[in-house]
């Protein structure tokens, strides 16, 4: 029945008038509109109307603490976003290219919650892709440009924008300025963590597989990115750094993921654009291609396969041996093939 109600919900929320919009977004974001033709983003961007009062939606079956799924959150990650808050927190953390050959990550969040995850930023077609993986996930992003969200409407998952979320799920932090400084609260939309079961990405942990490159550092670039992973014995985790520095969590420790994956993937131009006219590359991540996996120092070269977006993705060496990754965070690059 929660399913139901909130496959139900997030149908209603494309029916939605343009004076709720309107009204979503000077209370919401804050900021000027774009016309329906044109690609937005995040502080300018349009976000969905909550269709229904709250007293509405519980009578309906639909309990707005619930836990079960996985959070996906969408995250900032151009300089002026930087440190995050909650990066730390999360069981994975993905690294896709957006427009411009910046970069932004989504975070999923299972096994624990932490108190804040922000700068949170708006949402791209591939990541549709990607969230089918899961189990009806939440996915938590700003915005997303208007011709994106009948697709976010149809998709089998929990959108929570500002304007859709349990009130006080999203705040304004201070010390930066809009539209980095938007801020999401894990609890007011989950009651408690789903747990490992909630991670259906087909990632398996154990042992590490034999041979593999002793390696100190990877780097992985996008045209106006990159991504730095140097091996720390003592922490026995690679530390990230982001556009040559390093990666800080808000408390000043230094990121740091025992398992790093570079997957190469298609990237190609989607129907969608920003604000300024550049097209929002589309991440493929259905296939099968090459990937590095990177673990105790070493790397190790190996195949990546995923038959179907409600499929997890399968990690193995050339002989088809299943490849397990270290116990801990996972950050997945995906790098242009």
């Amino acid at each position: 029945m929660r399913q139901i109600a909130r496959t139900a919900r997030t149908r209603r929320r494309g029916t939605a008038t343009a004076a709720l919009v309107a009204a979503a977004l000077t209370a919401s974001l804050m900021a000027g509109c774009t016309s329906g033709d044109r690609p937005s983003d995040d502080g300018r961007g349009q976000t969905h109307s909550r269709s229904q009062e709250p007293d509405q939606r519980e009578s309906e079956g639909h309990d707005p603490m619930s836990a079960g799924s996985a959070l996906a959150v969408k995250i900032d990650n151009v300089r002026a976003a930087r440190p995050q808050t909650g990066l730390e927190a999360a069981d994975i953390v993905y690294a896709e290219q957006v427009e411009g050959g910046l970069s932004r990550l989504m975070a999923v969040y299972a096994t624990r919650l932490p108190k804040a995850v922000g700068p949170v930023r708006s949402a791209r077609e591939s990541d549709l892709e990607l969230l089918r993986q899961f189990d009806e996930p939440t996915l938590a992003f700003s915005g997303a440009q208007g011709k994106l969200l009948p697709l976010i409407d149809k998709a089998p998952l929990n959108a929570e924008s500002p304007s859709s979320a349990a009130s006080g799920a999203y705040y304004r932090g201070a010390g930066k300025a809009a539209p980095h400084n938007l801020y999401l609260r894990p609890q007011r939309l989950l009651d408690a963590a789903p747990g490992a079961a909630a991670l259906t990405t087909g990632f398996r942990y154990g042992a590490a597989p034999e041979g593999g490159t002793p390696a100190d550092s990877r780097t992985v670039r996008f045209p106006s990115a990159r991504f730095t992973f140097t091996w720390d014995a003592d922490r026995h985790a690679w530390l990230v750094s982001m556009d040559g520095t390093p990666a800080l969590a808000t408390d000043g420790e230094r990121l740091a993921a025992p398992t790093v994956v570079v997957q190469y993937v298609k990237v190609r131009e989607s129907r969608f654009h920003d604000v300024l006219g550049n097209n929002s590359p589309y991440t493929q991540t259905v296939g099968s291609g090459r990937a590095q996996v990177l673990r105790d120092g070493r790397v190790f070269e190996v195949e990546w396969r995923r038959g179907s977006a409600a499929d997890g993705t399968d990690f193995t060496t050339a002989d088809g041996t299943p490849v397990n990754f270290a116990k801990g965070q996972v950050w997945v690059v995906f790098a242009t093939a």
